[in-house]
């Protein structure tokens, strides 16, 4: 998963970010084919079973070389973490757009859509459209997958890049700038430069009507602590050197080689600086809500991101 990001890179689903959306569908096919599911998405094992074997099965394939277990103990407990974690967000935004949509706001956009299939499995009122947003080689590969199934909504897809000029193309979609909508950026941030994370809030904004909703999966404030992500590429270099040995066609995600370690401003204080009305729930907190708790003998078992969710005034 390992790919040099530049100004205008682009990605087939099984390459560089592509390939992380193939992660996150992998381990919500875990949670939905497991005993008591916090979220069910049916669609995800499509996804997977199309793509076949990669770097984005490691949380499909819990099963762990004894090897690797003996030296890594709480492995598996931060493998189930993630899964946990991936379910509580998916839940957060699940519940984000069928609040906003039942209130009667008609227009919702997800930034970044990824293998996101909420427009094929959330009952949305009648309707609503839902505009999709990301590279036109991954949106392909979403819509070949499911071209049997039918959206539970009017879908429409914008094949763009979300450091290009995609306001003109989700107007030029048909996207009503006039009338309240509801946005997500789930999975987005870290793989965006802090500047374009400003222009994209930006346009957002400038799109948003009065009563528009957004909700956002934030960087939490450890993302730039430098003692806190040496541990973690440590970790990461010990594991993928033991996996190497065990089991050398199992590939390990590197999903941070792939994120921009910038200085940026808070969502929430961006949100609220332009005139919209927040809440903030930290990652372990919204978990516990679904009760999905962080593992408690994992010291940074989750994500420490921060789940923000606003309103314009």
């Amino acid at each position: 998963m390992s790919v040099a990001r530049s100004d205008n890179d682009t990605w087939e689903i099984t390459e560089s970010v592509g390939a992380t959306a193939l992660g996150v569908a992998a381990a919500r096919a875990v949670e939905t084919e497991s005993d008591d599911p916090l979220i069910r998405d049916p669609f995800a094992r499509l996804f997977l079973d199309v793509a076949g074997e990669g770097v984005w099965s490691w949380y499909d394939h819990p099963d762990l070389p004894a090897e690797v277990l003996e030296a890594e103990p709480e492995l598996p407990a931060r493998m189930q973490g993630m899964v946990s974690y991936m379910a509580s967000r998916t839940a957060f935004f699940d519940t984000f757009f069928l609040d906003a949509t039942n209130s009667g706001i008609r227009q919702a956009v997800i930034l970044a859509a990824g293998l996101d299939a909420r427009a094929w499995r959330l009952p949305w009122p009648d309707g609503t459209t839902v505009y999709e947003l990301d590279q036109p080689k991954v949106l392909e590969f979403k819509s070949s997958t499911l071209r049997e199934h039918e959206p539970t909504c009017n879908r429409i897809a914008v094949g763009v890049d979300l450091r290009h000029d995609w306001p003109t193309a989700l107007q030029q979609a048909g996207f009503d700038a006039s009338a309240p909508s509801a946005w997500s950026a789930e999975g987005l941030l870290p793989y965006l430069p802090a500047a374009a994370q400003d222009l994209l809030f930006d346009r957002v904004h400038a799109l948003a009507a009065a009563g528009s909703r957004i909700a956002v999966e934030a960087l939490g404030p450890r993302f730039l602590d430098p003692e806190f992500h040496a541990r973690r590429r440590e970790r990461m270099d010990r594991i993928q050197a033991l996996m190497a040995k065990a089991d050398p066609t199992r590939q390990i995600p590197r999903t941070d080689e792939l994120w921009y370690f910038e200085e940026r401003e808070d969502v929430a204080d961006w949100l609220r600086r332009h005139g919209w009305d927040v809440s903030v729930t930290p990652a372990a907190e919204l978990m516990a809500g679904y009760g999905r708790r962080p593992p408690a003998e994992v010291e940074d078992g989750v994500p420490q991101n921060l789940f923000v969710a606003g309103q314009k005034a």
